[in-house]
Formats: structure tokens, sequence, C-alpha cells
């Protein structure tokens, strides 16, 4: 894997509106995560550091989880997969996990793109978490980018082991 050079991901906006920008840094931060996890095997996402079980595998397995729960079944209301991310990508191939991830995240564009058509980021989820504290749209957006930017920190660190690969 060749050092990141900064125009390989979707740069935030510098100038916008409050959608464009949050939006903006969400796209940045999962495509972060992409790099971390692109072109490695099934032992490379399954690599650990130190005495910590988290692997890359796991960060994809863990995050598709989190955009399907957020978005998906907390803000729209819709089930999304009962699985636990953390054992579930054991044994799963690199394709499997990326797709599935890639997958998730295109659930979430859709919701976000639909609530914007409407009520936009001041939207209420139908499933807040707390059920007594309304959630909105751009607390889950802010939320979503805090927990990609907390994990892309892991996935740098990982990433290094496996292959020395750095990058910002």
């Amino acid at each position: 894997m060749a050092d990141f050079v900064l125009g390989d991901r979707p740069d935030p906006p510098i100038a916008a509106g409050e959608v464009e920008t949050l939006l903006g840094f969400l796209e940045f931060q999962r495509a972060t995560l992409a790099w971390k996890c692109a072109g490695l095997d099934a032992d490379g996402l399954a690599a650990t550091v130190g005495g910590s079980s988290l692997t890359l595998g796991g960060l994809l397995a863990h995050l598709a989880h989190v955009e399907d729960g957020w978005f998906t079944e907390d803000f729209a209301g819709r089930p999304a997969a009962a699985w636990n991310p953390w054992t579930w990508a054991v044994g799963r191939g690199p394709d499997e996990l990326r797709a599935e991830w890639e997958a998730a995240v295109d659930r979430s564009r859709a919701v976000v793109a639909a609530a914007l058509g409407g009520p936009g980021l001041d939207a209420v989820a139908r499933d807040p978490k707390p059920p007594d504290r309304p959630v909105t749209l751009r607390w889950i957006v802010v939320h979503m980018i805090e927990e990609y930017a907390r994990h892309n920190g892991h996935a740098d660190l990982l990433r290094e082991a496996v292959d020395g690969a750095t990058g910002e």
C-alpha cells in the first residue's frame, strides 16, 4: 500500500452550509476507514496489536452495525440486523466484510437523503436512545463522525502493524 495522499479522500468543504459540512466530514471519515482496510487479505483484516483482540475486520463489522443501528433502526425505525459485530467478523472473508460495511453505509445514506428531503437535520429519531430524550438526525450525524474518528485512530495502529502503511 502506498503512502496516503490527501486527495485520495473526499475533502470536507471549507465554506459550506451545515448539512454539506457535516456530511462532508462523515464521508471523509468513512473513506478513511475504507483506505485503512483496502487491499488486505483475511490475515491482514484479522491482525491484532499487543494484547487487544481488536482487528480491522472487527472495525468494519462494528461500524456496519453502528451505521444500521443509528440510521436504520433508531432514526428510521426499521429493523436492523441482529448480530454481534465483534464475533461476526471472525471467519468472514475480506470481500464479505467490506461488502456488508458498504451496504450499511449505502442504507444510511438513503435514510439521510430521505430525511433531508423533508424535515432535515432537526428530524427526531423514531426510536431514540435513551427513549426519554429526543435524538435528532444532526446529533446522530455528529455522533457518527465521532465514532469513525475514534475508530480510525485504532485503524491507524492496526494497519501500521500489518504492513507498515501509514498516513495522516
